[in-house]
């Protein structure tokens, strides 16, 4: 049977030394929760925020196999603690699974540049306006399915002013690109950068990213960056991040409950 872990302290020792802002959200229960095997002694455990989940501690099927009920949409990224992970992951969804690779990016405070970053923000061509997410902005993103993922974990926009913090490139008064918090742990924010796809290659993710760095600086909010692709590698070390190391993870296409 697998329960929802209310007391998450009882899951550190599952997750340490995981390098990973997602899994801190869900243990100090800002966002995401976590599920495990025992409510009170669990020796497996998996952390679910957003489209991503995180299995540690000893491989179990029936903990693979459980979709959340307020998971409502059939795509997950699910990251395996170990190779023992990976496995049941592949021979539990099958078909459904796509095993590929994610980047790690060093997290050092104190690293970025203001000065550069400043000059990143102003470098937008002529035509275009750079603003902070407000309320308006907010309802903006979450019309279309490019930019719903830069607010998409905040049900709402008063959640959004609590916990979120973000960024957008407007054109002719339509959202272009955006850069903004994925999620919310203690201390600082998973960036989520998007650029509508005919506006790629054009500098804007630059400037958003720029923005927001900057904006979470002044917050003493510090800007986690995990990479999908060597393409977003690129952005973070212009940026100023340093990378760290590629890991695996394992995309689920059609996700489906034990049941489904």
């Amino acid at each position: 049977m697998i329960y929802e872990i209310q007391d998450t302290d009882r899951c550190l020792h599952l997750f340490e030394n995981w390098d990973e802002t997602l899994i801190w959200s869900c243990l100090q229960k800002i966002m995401g929760k976590i599920y495990g095997d025992d409510p009170n002694h669990p020796a497996a455990a998996m952390a679910v925020l957003g489209d991503f989940t995180f299995f540690a501690g000893n491989p179990n099927a029936e903990l693979v196999s459980y979709k959340p009920d307020f998971c409502s949409g059939d795509f997950m990224i699910m990251v395996p603690q170990n190779g023992r992970w990976e496995n049941m992951i592949t021979q539990i969804h099958g078909d459904r699974a796509r095993v590929t690779s994610r980047y790690a990016i060093k997290k050092e405070p104190g690293v970025f540049d203001k000065e550069k970053l400043e000059r990143a923000a102003a470098s937008l061509p002529e035509g275009y306006e750079l603003s902070m997410i407000d309320e308006r902005l907010y309802q903006m993103c979450r019309e279309k399915a490019w930019s719903a993922d830069l607010v998409s974990q905040f049900p709402d926009y008063e959640t959004y002013t609590r916990l979120g913090i973000g960024a957008v490139i407007c054109k002719n008064n339509v959202i272009v690109s955006g850069a903004s918090s994925y999620s919310r742990y203690r201390g600082g924010i998973e960036i989520e950068i998007d650029t509508k796809e005919e506006y790629r290659r054009g500098g804007l993710a630059y400037a958003c990213g720029a923005k927001l760095i900057l904006e979470c600086l002044k917050r003493n909010l510090y800007p986690s960056w995990d990479a999908q692709n060597l393409g977003s590698v690129a952005l973070a070390e212009k940026l100023g991040y340093h990378y760290s190391h590629a890991y695996t993870a394992v995309e689920i296409w059609g996700w489906q409950s034990a049941s489904g």
